[in-house]
């Protein structure tokens, strides 16, 4: 499943910062608020293991228009232990009958059906004992197609000629097939499914296997009974049918597989981008894994109403529409990427995750940070134009990072029970850590053995279930390096090390001396026993940039390394590629002879985004000056790489939330005017003859920057751009539409919303709905600010969609965000039933809360969410809190200093 957010608020990823010197007070107050302590866990049992399921066949009709469904289950079970009871997961289902047949023998009617609703639980007692051996279990049952966007769910959607109407569409994982059929709902427990779907004759009905029969039904003239070949042995979490209204277009991959991606009636042709990369994609995975995609078919269809990015259902993977429908003239460079990337993310998952399945959620991180690291290799090779591995480093590597320096981080493996606790590791440690590890092993083994470990694991598990253990064993054997004993120092514990570097020059020769500490957003780390890790280290030098002049395993506290003929004016770096999964201090004189290197652009891109991020890390800390990194950050005024300009400018969105709780706000966007300006110039409005993908993510963010800033020339051409848009004389390139949006919102008035509104309203893109509400928040007035978060509720705005509307009001002014988490209070009744937990409402809750830096917020939050219960969110709102007390320090510590300095730069211009 791909949980990422397709959006980038300022300050929308952990701002994670403390005062260093008063890390124990700061300690004592996360303490007094019950910030350090996750609740307990709520008492939980797995399934009892005296019958399992060898087969499903399952009948459902669902009703479009009363939204229920009627399911007829026969299912094939072994009795492994005899028992008078079945006891199965089921979920806001009413069972009708059930019974019992033993193979040979007759049917037992069950007595009594006792659900246990907490837990997500039915009993079915039996008058005699269930033998040892195999028979069928019937159960006839009634559900609801609720508006939840999980179980089996209606989604609305729009016909071409104007009429509302609903699909019948389904989302189980984690553990929501429950919801749509009793079974047991655990991933190690694996069957094979024989699905039938009685349907409307005139909709399209689609499931994980291609279609073997299509009969009229006999009780209705106007239904149709669609069959679906057998799968293949699979988990209930992957099972998916969907019955609606859908176009679609076609091919064959060179392997033979038949691909088809599902799009709205009349919108083809915006399923094509996706089709090609799917094509391509299937065969790069077989050729990598050395094992062939074990389906006739793939689909991929995209859902109106859908809460994650998208879901790898096995041969049926559904999408939000944003992560699937590319418009070859509406649709801007980093949709395109976006849909690229997702669609490698799920396909990767039909091998890893649906071939072989974790065991249990403890291991979802093997599904979820295999599948987010492997996207990016799939899509260098489709596009190899995107450099996307540098946008690995900004967009995973360093978002993982901001999150695992909390104290209220947790490993990547987490040992999980109760439902309630799946939906809250669906975050960026299981997905963006999980990738930067594997990312870092990749690099540690090399290619060509880690595709034979991984050849080894997929043949030796297929159809089976498997461990965080069994891939460390498969590529130990591999590679013959102790895969196990490093990895587990990342996966078992959480956070990660700050290595601390100084050096001397001795002859002709570099001696380094490195010491390694937990890396801890509250500052140098305190504590009595430091955890260690086992880090697989690179340097590189100034003589040869791009390549590693010498590799080691750091598996101890600290390590002297000889770096053999390293001249005194050369530079020694660190973790060449931003690869190895820590942050780095220099000492002061190595720091100086690497800054050179950002202005002449000798260090690679990759390193000179990361330099730069682990400066700006260690100033959140109180390690260093924030003051420090300000200047550092001039010396990027030659900066050409698209992903650097990002991972700064998000760094400085970050510093101007913090900053936005000052008098001295506008001294802040005078230096972002400064940093943007002359690459603003360079690049100007419209594209260049030779310029590519990177390009026109570029300008779109310097545009969208400066923009914010008030930076008059842009504003001036924004605004006279969006007027031609308007009126029709012009249409902006879909790359210049969010930062022209945003331009002008920021620094409209009332007529200027409610031209945005009007544009909303007439979008026929979901794309360019998502563009508008993404950029709404920024709107500058109180009034204003009121009527775009009555908006976010309205049905003008799909459910999963609220969230970002809410979050950037949250994200666009100081007022902004004081008024979202007002309306949220006042309106939380709504928000948790429309979300019903899951990870939508962490997000919510993240994107509206974490840019407060004021003490006494973070109690304020712990008290509303002590009495308004969000147990899936439980330890975002604890990550919440404490991101708030950091925020505070980091502005008690820094904010005189950043402000004397602005002054002082005001006073003197430096010279560029």
């Amino acid at each position: 499943m791909d949980c990422s957010p397709t959006f980038c608020v300022p300050g929308f990823w952990n701002s994670f910062i403390r005062f260093h010197s008063r890390s124990s007070r700061r300690r004592r107050c996360l303490h007094s608020l019950g910030l350090a302590a996750m609740p307990e866990k709520r008492p939980f049992e797995r399934l009892p293991a005296d019958v399992s399921p060898i087969n499903y066949s399952l009948c459902l009709k669902p009703d479009l228009l009363d939204f229920t469904f009627e399911g007829k289950l026969e299912a094939a079970a072994q009795v492994r232990q005899a028992t008078n009871q079945i006891v199965m997961n089921c979920a806001d289902i009413d069972i009708i009958t059930a019974s019992y047949a033993p193979e040979g023998d007759e049917e037992i009617h069950a007595t009594g059906f006792n659900y246990q609703n907490e837990d997500e639980k039915v009993t079915l007692s039996f008058p005699s004992t269930l033998q040892t051996g195999t028979g069928t279990l019937k159960i006839d049952f009634v559900g609801e197609l609720n508006d939840k966007m999980k179980g089996f769910y209606r989604s609305k959607y729009t016909t071409p000629s104007g009429e509302v109407r609903y699909a019948a569409v389904t989302q189980f994982e984690a553990t929501d097939a429950r919801r749509a059929f009793p079974c047991w709902d655990e991933p190690a427990i694996k069957a094979t499914f024989d699905i039938s779907l009685v349907v409307p004759k005139d909709r399209v009905a689609l499931s994980n296997m291609n279609v073997i029969d299509r009969k009229p039904y006999p009780d209705d003239e106007n239904l149709v009974e669609v069959k679906f070949a057998r799968t293949p042995v699979m988990s209930t979490y992957l099972v998916a049918f969907v019955v609606g209204e859908y176009d679609f277009v076609e091919t064959r991959s060179k392997d033979g597989v038949c691909v088809r991606v599902y799009t709205p009636v009349g919108k083809a042709e915006q399923g094509k981008f996706a089709l090609e990369v799917a094509a391509k994609t299937l065969p790069f995975y077989k050729d990598y894994f050395n094992v062939p995609y074990p389906l006739p078919k793939i689909d991929l269809i995209a859902i109106a109403d859908f809460a994650a990015g998208a879901m790898e259902n096995w041969g049926l993977v559904t999408y939000r529409e944003t992560a699937l429908l590319i418009d070859p003239k509406n649709s801007c460079s980093s949709s395109r990427q976006w849909v690229a990337l997702v669609v490698g993310h799920e396909l990767a998952h039909q091998w890893f995750g649906n071939l072989v399945t974790m065991e249990w959620w403890t291991h979802l991180w093997l599904n979820e940070g295999f599948a987010s690291w492997i996207e990016y290799l799939c899509v260098d090779h489709c596009f190899p134009e995107y450099d996307i591995w540098t946008q690995f480093v900004s967009a995973d590597y360093t978002r993982a990072q901001e999150l695992d320096a909390l104290d209220n981080s947790h490993p990547i493996e987490v040992s999980v029970g109760h439902p309630s606790e799946v939906d809250e590791i669906f975050d960026a440690i299981s997905y963006s850590k999980g990738a930067s590890v594997i990312r870092m092993l990749h690099d540690y083994i090399g290619d060509k053995d880690f595709k034979k470990g991984m050849n080894m694991y997929l043949t030796k598990f297929q159809q089976k279930n498997a461990a965080t253990e069994d891939l460390w064993e498969s590529l130990e054997n591999a590679s013959g390096k102790p895969i196990a004993a490093v990895m587990n120092t990342w996966t078992k514990q959480m956070g990660f090390p700050l290595i601390y570097v100084e050096s001397e020059q001795v002859e002709d020769d570099r001696v380094l001396r490195l010491s390694q500490r937990k890396f801890c957003a509250s500052g140098p780390y305190v504590g009595e026993d430091c955890p260690q890790w086992m880090v697989p280290i690179t340097i590189s030098t100034s003589e040869d940039p791009n390549h590693a002049k010498l590799k080691i395993l750091m598996d101890k506290p600290e390590m002297n390394i000889v770096l053999k003929n390293v001249r005194p004016d050369q530079w020694v770096k660190l973790n060449l590629g931003t690869v190895g999964f820590y942050r780095t201090q220099y000492s002061s004189t190595m720091l100086e002879s690497l800054l050179p290197g950002i202005r002449d652009l000798s260090l690679p891109p990759v390193d000179r985004l990361g330099l730069q991020n682990d400066l700006f890390s260690l100033a959140r800390a109180g390690i260093i000056s924030t003051v420090e990194v300000l200047k550092v950050m001039e010396a990027f005024v030659n900066e050409p790489n698209y992903t650097v300009w990002s991972d700064l400018s998000c760094n400085l969105g970050i510093l101007s939330t913090l900053l936005s709780h000052t008098d001295f706000y506008e001294e802040i966007q005078e230096f972002v005017k400064d940093i943007f300006s002359p690459i603003g110039e360079r690049l100007g409005w419209d594209p260049k003859p030779g310029e590519g993908h990177l390009d026109a993510l570029l300008r779109g963010l310097v545009l969208g920057k400066l923009g914010k800033a008030g930076h008059k020339a842009t504003l001036e051409e924004a605004r006279r751009r969006f007027k031609d848009h308007v009126e029709g004389k012009q249409i902006l390139s879909a790359d210049l539409r969010s930062p022209v949006y945003l331009t002008v919102l920021k620094h409209g008035d009332s007529s200027t919303l409610d031209i945005m509104l009007k544009l909303h309203k007439q979008a026929d893109m979901q794309e360019e709905k998502n563009r508008i509400e993404r950029v709404l928040g920024a709107t500058p007035s109180s009034e204003l600010i009121q009527k775009v978060l009555t908006f976010a509720l309205s049905e003008e705005v799909r459910p999963q969609d609220t969230v970002s509307v809410i979050g950037g009001v949250a994200g666009g002014s100081k007022h902004g965000r004081k008024a979202a988490w007002k309306f949220i209070k006042d309106n939380w009744e709504e928000v948790y039933n429309r979300y019903q937990g899951g990870f939508l409402i962490s997000r919510l809750i993240k994107l509206s809360v974490e840019g407060f830096a004021v003490d006494k917020m973070a109690g304020e939050v712990k008290a509303f969410f002590e009495s308004h219960p969000a147990p899936s969110a439980e330890r975002t709102i604890q990550q919440c809190c404490e991101n708030i007390l950091l925020n505070a320090a980091w502005l008690k510590r820094d904010a005189e200093s950043i402000h004397q300095y602005l002054l002082q730069r005001k006073a003197s211009p430096p010279t560029v």
